[in-house]
């Protein structure tokens, strides 16, 4: 899923400024990547003790996992798409809400996206023994919050060439991945995805609740 946002030329210095922590975010996650794929295919560790696993957690066992698996994918192809999504939601995200706050959002929407799929793997006990990596749980999290603060802002989802504004695009890109799991009977985390759009959202309604007046001047900004 690659999302495109589109900006006035005279803002692109600030946005795409020196580098950022999304920048940081992005190059830790392809040196993770590397990392853990060597460490595991010379039986260092096991996919165990890096993917979220939730039969494994149900036991209390490699709980850390909920913030390896953050950094780690399922191939290069899962690793290029999720890091291409980052670098643009992320910057955009890391620019409104900034540094600090971004470290924090992102981390704790991975990690909570990831809690969302343990508990669900309770009622689809399918997922029980699936393994779960990748960003894109924390990423939904960030377009959760763009869904609120840019609702209008348009974008670029996958390889559809017409822009689609962001309060209909992120959606729309949750009902295409779950079809995609369906009819093609591919391993997506779409219970992750689900938990980390509803972490943004709700962190969205926060924002938008304590600081009414900047997030309406958002809002226009980017509409």
């Amino acid at each position: 899923m690659v999302y495109v946002y589109q900006v006035n030329p005279r803002k692109k210095k600030r946005i795409f400024g020196s580098l950022s922590l999304n920048t940081i975010f992005v190059i830790m996650n392809v040196l993770a990547f590397f990392a853990f794929t060597i460490l595991i295919s010379i039986n260092v560790l096991s996919i165990d003790s890096v993917a979220i696993k939730p039969s494994n957690i149900l036991q209390g066992k490699y709980l850390w996992t909920f913030l390896t698996s953050m950094f780690m994918h399922g191939g290069f192809f899962h690793l290029a798409v999720n890091m291409l999504s980052l670098f643009f939601v992320g910057s955009l995200v890391e620019k409104i809400i900034g540094r600090k706050r971004y470290f924090w959002f992102y981390i704790l929407s991975g990690i909570l996206a990831g809690i969302f799929f343990v508990l669900l793997s309770l009622i689809f006990t399918s997922d029980l023994g699936a393994y779960a990596v990748g960003a894109s749980g924390a990423l939904f999290g960030l377009i959760g919050l763009l869904m609120l603060l840019t609702p209008n802002l348009p974008v670029y989802v996958m390889f559809i060439p017409i822009p689609i504004k962001m309060k209909y695009a992120a959606p729309g890109m949750l009902v295409i991945l779950w079809l995609i799991s369906v009819a093609g009977n591919v391993s997506i985390g779409n219970t992750a995805h689900l938990g980390g759009l509803i972490v943004g959202l709700i962190y969205g309604v926060f924002l938008r609740i304590k600081y009414k007046n900047k997030t309406s001047y958002i809002r226009r900004q980017f509409s």
